[in-house]
């Protein structure tokens, strides 16, 4: 896919740059982000500069992941960074990191939703998968106000860094955001079989 930059009210979200290395280096010592994110731990300033430089802009050719940098303003300093993996035709799962310093305004719930119009209105989605680690109250708290409803527990469904853990997973429809879906939705009756 070809990269894209987002508005919203407050943010512009736009592929990473090479410009963005000592900020995502900066932001990825919090050992917040270390610790709930798949970001390596200890996080080098070779993997921001791998990132930003390369890694990002394959992964969005190669139509595997689309990476935000999250910014207030065109110019403004980095608070956030959101990704949507692509999970395979029509599948894919969104994660977000905010900058500390930056936590608490509302900026990836903004971001989130930004991305997720785009998804569904642009790319063609019929749903947005959220996964996190249990106990990411943080996390969960973003999914929740952007709309997703939680859906579950999966048992050892999230890999960090060589251990599997149980992870919250919730889903996001076009309809949850008064969008129309690509494709009708009939779902499941209650008390049914």
């Amino acid at each position: 896919m070809e990269p894209i930059t987002l508005t919203t009210g407050r943010l512009c979200l736009r592929p990473f740059s090479p410009s963005d290395a000592e900020e995502v280096y900066a932001a990825c010592q919090d050992p917040d982000i270390q610790r709930w994110t798949v970001v390596p731990s200890p996080y080098e300033r070779g993997h921001a500069q791998g990132w930003v430089t390369e890694l990002s802009a394959r992964n969005w050719r190669d139509d595997v992941e689309y990476a935000f940098a999250v910014r207030l303003g065109p110019d403004g300093p980095l608070v956030a960074s959101v990704g949507v993996h692509v999970r395979g035709p029509g599948g894919y799962e969104i994660g977000y990191w905010a900058a500390r310093e930056h936590r608490g305004r509302g900026y990836v719930t903004e971001a989130v939703l930004g991305v997720a119009r785009w998804l569904f209105t642009e790319v063609g989605a019929g749903r947005l998968e959220w996964r996190a680690a249990t106990g990411n109250a943080a996390s969960r708290a973003v999914a929740e106000k952007a709309g997703f409803r939680i859906e579950g527990t999966l048992r050892a469904a999230l890999d960090l860094r060589g251990t599997l853990r149980d992870c919250w997973v919730g889903g996001l429809l076009p309809s949850d955001l008064g969008l129309p879906s690509r494709l009708p939705y009939l779902p499941a009756v209650s008390g049914g079989a």
